[in-house]
């Protein structure tokens, strides 16, 4: 282990132990080991090797050959599949690998010549105790040049998006070496350039047959470090989040405009809780808060997700570089253009599918956040906040967090132990926004979930 890092795992458990001084044996850890294990377990190399198989596959169009063994989607998602497999093979069959189907008809359909089956590839790590709930990593099959209707050319779509497929690779290899409570899915999208057709089959699949998605990291081109503004940026990612569900209908609009919570959404706590990994478990790595659904007018993977109400974000480089994005394979006025194999850095792509994999595992070890949360403390000088408590082995109890209107992160927090309320005292509920999460007795919380609803009697 790096000096800087038993450092660090010292001083968090010297933390823990003055916390345990001080208030009892019940305080939960301040990190989880096994997190800086995970943080550092993605190989570049790995990474590499992935990407350049799928860069060989010549093209991986929605519209590309699906017989041959050599050229087009269909090779590249069979490779996928006996990948995921093979990882599957090495943890005992950990893994249920499968394709997930729809049909899209070229009618009413700009992008597609003729009806087409979309195909996805998916990976579940069925989890132990709640195997209905999921955590899931996607990235996209398929790729692209400069006509979207054009599946023969050549498109080795490097950056965009083998970097994303083969880092949902890397983070099962990396993952089914441990066992969690909620389930984990690894999964290649297909259809994102045609219109994002693999994932909204795959958020119409969950919301049909009722699966909680508590969170999916869409990551679109993680690789590219050389930015069309000319900076060179290794250093830092963005993740997108709307704001609020899109699904929200008009008691929570009322809601937000008297009692806040505009910036306060599923996907917004999500986008959070991954910054507040990454800077606790990631070296050198600057994670940047987008307060947006995704690029300005832009579309991913993340959005159909959002769209059924589940909370979803997407992960991503910084600094693109447009002259590598849906391009044909050119030199124009000394400009090279194209999504080349070239254009991608592996030792990044690895850091951004180690941000991935930490906050999987945090949110498979996690126990379910606090259910009903609700809020009072008007013209009075305390908060008061109440939930429902979820029966489960691993809970060591909530903590409460709030910040400043205007913060961007959550600023304050205070562990309440396992208890079904708290009143914060001489906290005036108008000067702050509040939240409550669920902790392991390992240290690994839920995503902080936003009250919705007020305290309808005063509590003594």
């Amino acid at each position: 282990m790096p000096p800087f890092r038993i450092l660090l795992l010292f001083f968090a458990l010297s933390q823990l132990n003055g916390l345990q001084a001080q208030s009892g044996p019940n305080i939960p850890p301040q990190m989880d080991p096994r997190l800086l294990e995970i943080g550092r377990a993605p190989s570049a190399e790995r990474i590499e090797a992935d990407i350049r198989r799928l860069v060989s596959f010549g093209t991986r169009h929605t519209l590309s050959d699906t017989l041959s063994d050599t050229r087009g989607i269909g090779a590249a998602r069979r490779w996928i599949k006996a990948e995921f497999e093979r990882i599957s093979k090495d943890c005992g069959g950990c893994l249920e690998v499968f394709y997930q189907r729809s049909l899209v008809p070229a009618e009413g359909n700009r992008r597609f010549t003729e009806d087409t089956w979309v195909v996805n590839v998916v990976a579940v790590q069925r989890g132990s105790q709640y195997p209905n709930r999921y955590v899931i990593m996607s990235g996209d099959i398929d790729s692209r040049v400069s006509d979207p209707l054009d599946g023969v050319s050549d498109s080795p779509g490097a950056n965009d998006n083998a970097s994303g497929m083969a880092g949902a690779l890397e983070a099962a290899r990396v993952l089914t070496k441990y066992k969690f409570p909620t389930s984990i899915i690894y999964t290649g999208l297909s259809g994102e350039e045609q219109g994002l057709f693999g994932g909204k089959h795959m958020a119409e699949v969950a919301k049909a047959e009722g699966w909680e998605i508590i969170g999916l990291l869409n990551n679109d081109m993680i690789g590219n470090i050389e930015g069309i503004d000319g900076v060179i940026d290794n250093s830092s990612f963005r993740i997108f989040s709307e704001p609020t569900p899109a699904t929200a209908d008009e008691r929570l609009r009322t809601w937000n405009r008297f009692y806040g919570g505009e910036v306060d959404g599923p996907s917004r706590q999500l986008a959070r809780y991954i910054a507040r990994l990454t800077e606790q478990y990631m070296d050198n790595l600057k994670p940047i808060m987008i307060y947006r659904l995704d690029r300005f007018g832009r579309g991913g993977h993340h959005r159909p997700f959002n769209d059924q109400g589940f909370p979803g974000v997407r992960i991503m480089e910084t600094h693109e570089n447009y002259h590598r994005q849906h391009q044909d394979l050119r030199t124009e006025d000394g400009i090279e253009y194209g999504d080349v194999i070239e254009g991608v850095n592996f030792e990044y792509a690895a850091k951004l599918t180690a941000v991935n994999a930490i906050t999987l595992a945090a949110l498979a070890w996690a126990p379910p956040p606090p259910q009903g949360l609700m809020i009072g403390g008007a013209v009075e000088p305390s908060t008061q906040l109440e939930w429902e408590m979820v029966d489960d082995p691993n809970l060591a109890g909530y903590k409460v967090y709030w910040r400043e209107t205007t913060a961007p992160q959550w600023q304050y927090s205070r562990f309440v132990g396992k208890v079904s309320a708290y009143t914060l005292e001489n906290i005036i509920i108008d000067n702050f926004l509040f939240g409550v999460a669920a902790v392991g007795k390992d240290g690994n919380e839920s995503v902080v979930v936003y009250p919705t609803s007020l305290i309808s009697r005063r509590r003594n």
